[in-house]
C-alpha cells in the first residue's frame, strides 16, 4: 500500500516528465537547412539571388526586413520557381521577370540604412536554406561574379563573407 507521501512525490514526478515532454516535442520546431542563400549583382548593378542546393530541393526565396515587433516581418519580394531547385548552383534576377521564376510579390524599392534578409524555402517546409542580411551598402560593394553569403565556420560561428562565384559552389555546403 503506498503512503500518502508517495503518492504526492510519483504524482510530481509523472508531472514533471510529462512537462518535460512537452517542451521536448514543441522546442525542435525548425526546418532543417540544406541549401545556402546569397546575393550577387549584374554588370549594371541590378541584384541577383544566389541559391546554392546541396542536397534536396527549394521552390522559392523570400527576401524581407525584420520588423521592431517580435514575430513580425515586412516581405519585400518573393520568388517562386517554376520547377523545384535541386542540387547545385541557381541565380535569377531579383528586381525584373525571370526565366524560370514567379514573383509572387514584387519587390518592393531597397532602401538606405535598412538590413534586408534573403532565405529560400520549400512550399511544404520541409526545407530551408541558410539566409544571408545585407544593406544597400553591402550590395553596392559587390562585383559581379561574387557573392555575398553567411559562412558558418567550423566552430560555429557565422559571419558574412564576399567570394568569387566558384569559390561559393566549392564551400557552400561544406557544413551542411
Amino acid at each position: 500500500m503506498w503512503s500518502t507521501t508517495s503518492r504526492r512525490v510519483f504524482r510530481r514526478f509523472v508531472g514533471v516528465v510529462a512537462i518535460g515532454v512537452a517542451l521536448a516535442a514543441t522546442s525542435g520546431c525548425t526546418v532543417p537547412v540544406d541549401a545556402v542563400a546569397g546575393i550577387s549583382v549584374t554588370g549594371d548593378g541590378h541584384l541577383l539571388g544566389v541559391m546554392m542546393v546541396c542536397g534536396h530541393q527549394i521552390d522559392g526565396a523570400t527576401l524581407y526586413v525584420d520588423s521592431a515587433d517580435v514575430d513580425k516581418t515586412v516581405r519585400v519580394g518573393s520568388w517562386t520557381a517554376d520547377r523545384p531547385l535541386t542540387p547545385g548552383l541557381a541565380t535569377w534576377p531579383l528586381d525584373s521577370p525571370a526565366a524560370g521564376w514567379t514573383a509572387t510579390r514584387s519587390p518592393a524599392p531597397l532602401t538606405a540604412k535598412t538590413t534586408y534578409t534573403f532565405y529560400g524555402w520549400t512550399k511544404d517546409n520541409s526545407w530551408s536554406s541558410e539566409e544571408v542580411s545585407f544593406t544597400l551598402a553591402d550590395r553596392d560593394r559587390l562585383t559581379p561574379g561574387k557573392v555575398r553569403y553567411d559562412n558558418i565556420s567550423d566552430n560555429g560561428d557565422e559571419s558574412a563573407i564576399t567570394v568569387s562565384i566558384a569559390e561559393f559552389k566549392a564551400r557552400a555546403c561544406r557544413n551542411m
